[in-house]
């Protein structure tokens, strides 16, 4: 993968500012793109657009594939004469800080059905047949997502495994009767899929046009509650019931004492490996559709991961098992003609297979600042970094740097201070100088490190359920004197995009 020596910033869609309750693909992110090209960065890296499940967490989407609807721009609805201003003058007094996804998520559904009755009434042809051809070129997943969705809907929101058993076992009479039935719903939600692809795919070509990679990001594991998993019951443990007999996790680790107990489903790689690893080889086509670079969440997954029996608690119960290793990269090869550009997020319990995979294929691999501080030899120390490697002061799963050293130990607060030369008065812009001075190629930090936040301003809590991916930034914050500092960085460390 071509790394220029480059700079960028973490910032998920849904914390853009605007009046909707949730950043979308309006004004508030094209107004952002302008931000970034300004300050000469070249790289903007989001958190999985799929939608979100259980705990409004992206990482447990009800789709590998979807999008998140709720990113759909009111505003672009209304250029495209599918809502009028007036429609939106009863919506609710939404957060300016925060999403409310409770909120958000009810009037934004009703919002996209009246969009989609209006696009009934109005028969533009233009329109209907950028649709058609949309339903036909992803057909492959949607139609297997619109009708899920629809079911589920319809099941008041029951998990697929609660649902009546020839619809959970996806009986052909019952399904066909089903999508007679809801034919109606099972169009709305295509459309909805129309509208976010459509906005998304444009906001991408103007931040190219502007110089600007997006990296987007492939959790290894699909959530069990997805269309992915009831569609494909062939591809993971998953028993005649429907229940999934391991999940996926990590053992106890930094983050949390009794491990990370997931509960995705587990793949049999070796079913995948007989198909060429077709399914996967889809996704991540389809995503670099979608982005420029893909950043894959838990690599080490590849390598090997940690299997945790399906009635266990907690993670601490478990077994490390083979992952697919080179099979998986030789497919890639076999498919793409070369590895595609993608970042190993290699971080965890780290093991001489995992550096062996990653390095094999040239992939770049991951530090994080936060976690350098413990003493010169730490493989995060910025004067230990290979080039062919992208650094963060810290990801969505860190808190902000400001709030991560009020509560550090005192012997890695200390550390830090002798390391940066700081006074630690103004320690979140100390310690992205130190990433961006560092010979990674590639360096980013969250946007809460650029505004020197502190722990309030954290996105995730990794282990921890409710209260997380809601911060949200107001437009005010990204001021002239920011721009200035960033542009200065850029330049004196040699960034610029």
């Amino acid at each position: 993968m071509d790394m220029k020596r480059s700079s960028g910033i973490l910032l998920h869609i849904t914390s853009l500012p605007g009046p909707y309750g949730i950043g979308d693909f309006g004004p508030s992110a094209y107004h952002w793109v302008d931000f970034l090209a300004e300050t000469h960065c070249s790289l903007w890296q989001v958190l999985p657009l799929n939608p979100t499940g259980y705990g409004d967490s992206p990482y447990q989407s009800f789709s590998a594939f979807a999008g998140n609807t709720n990113l759909i721009s009111p505003d672009l609805l209304i250029q495209e004469g599918l809502i009028a201003w007036d429609d939106l003058k009863n919506k609710p007094q939404f957060p300016n800080d925060s999403v409310d996804y409770g909120v958000v998520i009810t009037w934004k559904n009703n919002l996209l059905r009246l969009a989609f009755e209006n696009f009934q009434k109005i028969h533009s042809n233009e329109i209907e047949l950028a649709l058609n051809t949309f339903c036909d070129k992803e057909s492959w997943w949607l139609d297997d997502f619109a009708l899920f969705l629809a079911i589920k809907n319809e099941c008041a929101g029951e998990a697929w495994t609660e649902w009546p058993s020839a619809l959970r076992s996806r009986d052909k009479a019952a399904l066909e009767f089903f999508q007679k039935k809801h034919n109606d719903s099972i169009k709305f939600i295509a459309f909805e899929q129309f509208l976010f692809f459509k906005q998304w795919l444009a906001l991408r070509n103007y931040a190219n046009n502007k110089g600007i990679k997006i990296i987007g990001d492939i959790p290894l594991f699909i959530g069990m509650d997805s269309a992915d998993a009831w569609g494909n019951q062939e591809l993971f443990y998953i028993d005649e019931y429907g229940e999934p007999t391991v999940v996926a996790g990590v053992p106890p680790d930094y983050f949390s004492p009794t491990g990370q107990l997931w509960g995705n489903p587990l793949y049999k790689w070796d079913y995948h490996s007989q198909t060429g690893f077709r399914w996967w080889m889809s996704r991540i086509k389809e995503n670099l559709s979608l982005y420029d670079v893909v950043r894959i969440d838990h690599f080490r997954g590849l390598a090997g991961y940690w299997e945790i029996p399906a009635e266990s608690p907690t993670a601490e119960i478990g077994r490390w098992i083979q992952g697919p290793g080179k099979d998986f990269f030789e497919s890639l090869i076999g498919e793409f003609g070369a590895i595609p550009p993608i970042i190993a997020e290699d971080l965890g319990e780290i093991t001489p297979d995992v550096i062996l995979l990653r390095d094999t294929y040239l992939l770049p691999g991951m530090k994080i600042l936060q976690f350098a501080f413990s003493g010169p030899d730490n493989p995060f120390a910025p004067h230990l970094y290979t080039r062919n490697s992208v650094v963060y002061t810290g990801t969505f799963d860190n808190d902000t740097c400001s709030g991560w050293f009020k509560s550090a130990p005192s012997n890695e607060r200390d550390f830090c201070l002798r390391y940066l030369n700081s006074s630690g008065k103004d320690i979140s812009w100390d310690m992205l100088r130190c990433a961006w001075k560092s010979t990674a190629n590639w360096a980013l930090g969250p946007l809460q490190d650029f505004l020197r936040l502190d722990s309030s301003a954290r996105m995730n809590l990794p282990g921890k359920v409710g209260g997380f991916w809601s911060w949200r930034f107001d437009i005010n914050q990204l001021t002239q004197e920011l721009k200035d500092q960033l542009k200065e960085i850029n330049y004196i460390y040699g960034r610029e995009g």
